[in-house]
């Protein structure tokens, strides 16, 4: 009985500690504002267009992930095949290496000299400084998120419901479009708004690719350089709200559907 009550108190005493190291410095942040003042910046229009701007980036940067990564996680969670670890690894690289490493990397092949950005721009689509670099830089470090989601999810799939589905004559695609998908629907919902919100808070990668248009990661961090913390801090409170308000009615959304 002791046993289990300094275990349930080490449990509880260690949450307790992380939920106050996570919660204290986003409470801190409205400690010394005023509400009102807050809600005024809704008037601040670089302030407004920059978020919309980061929301939208962020959303068209998963929609891209979501197009091109379900079909690799597919993949690699039903077939084996020569350096797939070695695949399985590279995936996660945006997720572990400096996000201005990734930004650098970005601009080596996207660049104004690179390959493929030489390739792009003779189609009018230029990434540095530019609103396509900031979805790349998105998609880059954020697609791991959903890739693994979606990967964990098509594993847990029970291959004879698979099967069932070809031996009644569906092919492949419709099994998969049919019978696979909707299975994994939690998965990619999931991993489809981790995407998001990662693509949302991204600041190294697009600092380095497209300073400009500025995103509300460089616009707050621009604005701490130049007017210091009681300048920067409101525009914080404000997108901390918005942010929260939105994930509150996407977890509500999506609580609802399991």
């Amino acid at each position: 009985m002791k046993k289990n009550l300094f275990f349930n108190f080490f449990i509880f005493l260690g949450g307790i500690i992380f939920i106050i190291f996570i919660i204290l410095p986003i409470l801190k942040i409205f400690t010394n504002l005023d509400l009102l003042h807050i809600f005024s910046l809704f008037k601040d229009r670089e302030l407004t267009s920059s978020i919309l701007m980061t929301l939208y980036a962020s959303l068209l940067a998963t929609l891209f992930g979501i197009i091109g990564g379900i079909p690799l996680a597919y993949i690699l969670a039903n077939y084996n095949f020569p350096l797939k670890k070695l695949i399985e690894a590279f995936i996660d690289i945006p997720v572990v290496i400096p996000h201005t490493a990734a930004g650098i990397a970005l601009l080596t092949v996207f660049g104004r000299n690179a390959f493929l950005g030489k390739i792009f721009s003779s189609a009018g689509i230029k990434f540095v400084n530019e609103f396509p670099g900031i979805v790349l830089a998105m998609l880059y470090v954020s697609v791991p998120f959903l890739i693994n989601h979606a990967k964990e999810g098509f594993k847990k799939i029970d291959k004879e419901l698979e099967a069932v589905s070809r031996t009644l004559g569906a092919s492949k695609f419709t099994t998969f479009a049919k019978i696979s998908l909707p299975l994994i629907k939690g998965d990619i919902i999931s991993g489809s708004i981790m995407m998001w919100a990662r693509g949302i808070s991204e600041f190294g990668a697009i600092i380095i690719l497209a300073y400009n248009p500025k995103v509300i990661s460089t616009l707050i961090y621009d604005r701490f350089e130049s007017f210091g913390l009681r300048s920067s801090a409101p525009s914080v409170a404000f997108l901390l709200l918005l942010i929260i308000s939105i994930f509150l009615i996407l977890r509500m959304i999506t609580g609802r559907r399991k």
